[in-house]
């Protein structure tokens, strides 16, 4: 799957993702092939670009789950434009608050990780996607470290409206891109507090939720020439962090004016590697609500190889157990062994050797009895390895777990306080036997004093 921009558009791509209109409804379905007529159509939308199949690429796998996410973004969207343009007139409309009660209903209180999909986006509407996907993301974090509803409910409404101010930067601007000039940041940025003003002079703080428009104003004005909050409660750190860190992994991974999204990995690589300003308990919880490196997943290996992703670790999404493409054979990334020659560094590019997986094909690779058995022994002690119990806290202690060390730029959850400190893991054996209808070799043999012995013990290690 690629990304094409819309300019680069030819008759006869396949479209990767669907295209819907604001009530949700189906225009044109993925994997048709694209026609003079519609190509047209999609420039007449304004789409900064969409996602193209590969010649030889079979149709990803998409759950009901995975569909509905990509209607309810998109009808989510339009709602949210009627509402902020009342909001700008001074009047506050009921949809408002019934769109954030809609998003908490359908993804703040997710138990399980979803696949966070990437909605095409236009030069007109960019700015309202991001939006909505970055309340959503709130929504499913502050579930996951454990906010309590009033907490939530005030950081999807901050989510919001924070970038209202957008709303205000002339197109000349927002067209640039990446090529803005240190004027033009200057511009967003009181473009930026001239939204929170307006709602501030607008709304009786009630209306809006306290806490929602004082996290907005905290988190607009902390870069502000103008004026500079240099004090805030706990409670706003903790909030604040949880919408930077939704804000930009919506950024890296959604399409943009002028440059391609990055893969989910790489966004959560550089969440990672930045903790003094995403802290890790935070970037923690986001990949425990959506699916970075999910079952099916073809990715790159470092040893130039590649696989396809069977189990995923629950613990760390960078160390599932594969099956390699080359020779047949699994490997357990949590086997530091293992790991020392051979990491994922990236979703497959190039996918025209890409095989289809759903369900039923993963069946086919571990077809095998001694597989199945090896794959649900590392599914069941990651998941037994990274399962804490949920317990509710007050609301004012599980702002204070989460952000206990929030002015040292380390941040503990509530989950992680849960997790004993010395308690070990074993990374289970793996099975050198190819497993039943796995693909073919398609590439040279890994040299012998490049192979890992799949029988390898790992040697026991601490939980993060």
């Amino acid at each position: 799957m690629q990304f094409i921009r819309t300019e680069n558009l030819k008759p006869g791509m396949r479209l990767a993702k669907p295209i819907y209109n604001k009530m949700g409804i189906l225009l044109y379905d993925r994997d048709s092939k694209l026609t003079a007529p519609a190509i047209n159509s999609i420039h007449n939308f304004g789409l900064i670009g969409i996602y193209i199949l590969e010649p030889a690429e079979p149709l990803p796998p998409l759950s009901q789950e995975d569909i509905e996410f990509e209607q309810n973004q998109t009808i989510y969207m339009f709602k949210l434009r009627d509402c902020l343009d009342s909001i700008k007139t001074g009047r506050l409309p009921a949809s408002f608050h019934e769109l954030i009660d809609h998003i908490i209903a359908h993804y703040g209180s997710l138990n399980h990780q979803i696949n966070f999909t990437q909605n095409l986006r236009s030069s007109d509407d960019f700015i309202y996607k991001h939006m909505i996907n970055t309340a959503i993301l709130t929504a499913m974090i502050a579930h996951k470290m454990n906010f309590k509803r009033d907490f939530q409910s005030a950081m999807v409404t901050a989510a919001l409206l924070y970038n209202i101010g957008y709303l205000y930067v002339p197109k000349t601007v927002l067209i640039k891109g990446s090529h803005m000039t240190t004027g033009d940041r200057d511009t967003i940025q009181l473009c930026l507090e001239k939204g929170y003003e307006d709602l501030n002079a607008h709304f009786d703080r009630t209306q809006l939720i306290d806490r929602s428009m004082a996290l907005i104003e905290y988190f607009i004005f902390r870069k502000s020439v103008k004026r500079r909050i240099t004090k805030a409660n706990q409670d706003l750190i903790a909030m604040s962090a949880v919408l930077q860190v939704a804000d930009e992994y919506d950024i890296l991974t959604a399409m943009n004016i002028d440059y391609a999204p990055v893969s989910e990995i790489i966004a959560m690589q550089k969440l990672q590697g930045n903790p003094d300003e995403y802290p890790k308990t935070i970037v923690d919880a986001l990949a425990d609500c959506i699916h970075i490196v999910p079952a099916g997943a073809s990715v790159d290996l470092s040893n130039g190889q590649k696989a396809i992703v069977l189990v995923e670790n629950p613990n760390d999404f960078m160390k599932p157990l594969l099956l390699r493409i080359d020779n047949n054979q699994l490997y357990d990334l949590s086997n530091p062994t293992i790991a020392r020659h051979m990491q994922i560094t990236d979703i497959m590019k190039t996918m025209d050797n890409r095989i289809a997986i759903n369900e039923d094909t993963l069946k086919l690779f571990v077809a095998d009895n001694r597989i199945k058995a090896t794959a649900k022994r590392f599914h069941d002690k990651k998941m037994r390895s990274g399962h804490t119990q949920k317990t509710a806290i007050p609301e004012s202690a599980a702002v204070s777990q989460a952000t206990s060390k929030a002015a040292d730029n380390k941040v503990d959850s509530p989950k992680d306080v849960s997790k004993a400190a010395g308690k070990k893991a074993d990374s289970p054996k793996e099975v050198s036997k190819p497993a039943a209808g796995a693909a073919r070799s398609t590439a040279k043999t890994v040299a012998p004093s490049m192979e890992i012995p799949l029988t390898t013990k790992a040697p026991r290690r601490k939980l993060l």
